[in-house]
């Protein structure tokens, strides 16, 4: 099976692309194949423009970018989603490449009144990565906000299966191995049936 994993940083050797990329060794050491999309690198282009909004109204085909990014999602078993928390949310980059990518049409269609949830054989893991401590998060209702818009908001919402939410956040000294090898782990599993998940479990 294969695993689209996507990644919103403009640094290469930042802590985000490191646990991409063990995300990545865990879902090959597990004997199925990933490709990650540095939409940085790569210089995806997330403004929201008039062409989209024609693509929205089904008044026009999308741009070739989308049509390319839709492409790579359809060849893939599950999304992962591995991006730092900026301002209690994801980067501008990846928000717009969702905005752009997860168009109706594809992702969903509004018919009368209804919605038509056409995501739904993918599986997604969100691996966010926070500044602030866990008990900041707890606090303010940080993660619960996020997990309600990315979780609900946009992945249930077009059918796909949240399978994994994480959000890692620091441990102290210790934290960066422990985080890679959480990635790790939930790369081996990503394909595993749902009741060996284990921590990578959504409660």
């Amino acid at each position: 099976m294969h695993a689209l994993i996507v990644t919103a940083h403009p640094l290469s050797q930042s802590f985000t692309h490191a646990v991409a990329g063990r995300l990545a060794d865990g879902v090959e050491d597990a004997g199925h194949t990933a490709e990650i999309a540095d939409l940085a690198r790569e210089g995806f282009d997330p403004r929201f423009t008039a062409t989209d909004i024609a693509r929205f109204l089904q008044q026009g085909p999308a741009d070739a970018d989308v049509l390319a990014e839709q492409a790579r999602i359809d060849r893939a078993d599950a999304l992962a989603l591995v991006y730092p928390v900026y301002w209690w949310s994801m980067p501008g980059l990846l928000k717009g490449w969702i905005d752009r990518v997860f168009s109706q049409g594809w992702a969903y269609q509004e018919r009368e009144g209804r919605d038509e949830r056409r995501l739904g054989r993918l599986s997604v893991h969100l691996l966010a990565i926070g500044g602030a401590d866990m008990r900041t998060y707890a606090r303010h209702g940080y993660f619960g906000a996020m997990r309600t818009q990315v979780d609900h908001g946009i992945f249930e919402y077009c059918g796909a299966r949240v399978s994994t939410s994480e959000l890692l956040a620091p441990l102290g000294d210790e934290a960066p191995a422990r985080h890679l090898a959480t990635a790790f782990d939930i790369g081996r599993r990503l394909f595993a049936p749902h009741r060996e998940r284990g921590l990578a479990e959504v409660a």
